[in-house]
């Protein structure tokens, strides 16, 4: 019995594992579709879908998803359309919370936003009151595989902003115009291997919350979000261990 429990519970696992890499895949595909339809559906001529399909390839989305998204931006009409849509306000503590949207009914999303702050002990704010906090930056992580100097010198040239070692990761920040130069480079001296490659937005300044239950309450307020199907992003000023 204890066998079949211990494969169940791994069945399950796996099956959760497998939901939640779908529900991503399923948002990213959205997010690409919109790049693809606002603009050229040529990655080459359209750098909002260039750093969309980086962002996709960085969570390892399947090539033919990625493809399926493109040529559905270029057969369809416009009778499917999203808008895109941000919320700003507060969690448990007075951490920043940014959460972007896209929506093809903004009424169900602003009501399951608004009610998933309620529930979790936020309060929504008003456009502008918390956005200020976040920089709009390229983030590249590569494993410490490749040799520092080559990849430290390779992305200042190119623009970086800042390199820095963490455990056995290369970090490296750049300006969102300069992010898709930079990734160039780093894949012409020979660099196959990225564990984060977008564009995103990151704080400012970060806020330390010492109490274990109040920080419990943040990621539980940042992952209901997350699950709304709406939800394309969510930013937090929390200071992580």
């Amino acid at each position: 019995m204890s066998g079949h429990s211990k494969w169940a519970t791994i069945h399950r696992k796996k099956g959760e594992l497998d939901a939640a890499r779908g529900k991503v895949f399923q948002k990213l595909a959205k997010e690409i579709y919109v790049a693809a339809k606002s603009g050229s559906p040529d990655p080459d001529s359209n750098a909002s879908l260039r750093m969309v399909i980086e962002k996709a390839r960085g969570a390892n989305m399947p090539k033919d998803n990625i493809e399926k998204a493109i040529q559905k931006a270029k057969g369809s009409t416009d009778a499917e359309s999203y808008d895109a849509i941000r919320y700003e306000g507060y969690g448990p503590g007075g951490v920043a919370i940014m959460v972007d949207c896209l929506t093809d009914n903004k009424n169900r999303t602003a009501s399951e936003v608004r009610s998933s702050f309620t529930k979790r002990g936020g309060n929504l704010g008003t456009s502008g009151s918390v956005s200020y906090m976040f920089e709009r930056r390229g983030i590249i992580d590569i494993p410490s595989d490749y040799n520092e100097e080559d990849i430290m010198l390779t992305a200042l040239d190119n623009g970086a902003l800042d390199f820095v070692t963490i455990d056995n990761v290369y970090e490296i920040t750049t300006l969102a115009e300069d992010f898709i130069k930079v990734k160039n480079a780093l894949e012409s001296i020979g660099v196959q291997e990225f564990i984060t490659s977008e564009v995103t937005f990151i704080p400012t300044n970060t806020m330390q919350v010492d109490d274990p239950e109040q920080k419990e309450k943040i990621h539980n307020l940042i992952e209901q979000l997350e699950e709304l199907d709406d939800v394309q992003d969510v930013y937090c000023n929390l200071k992580e261990e």
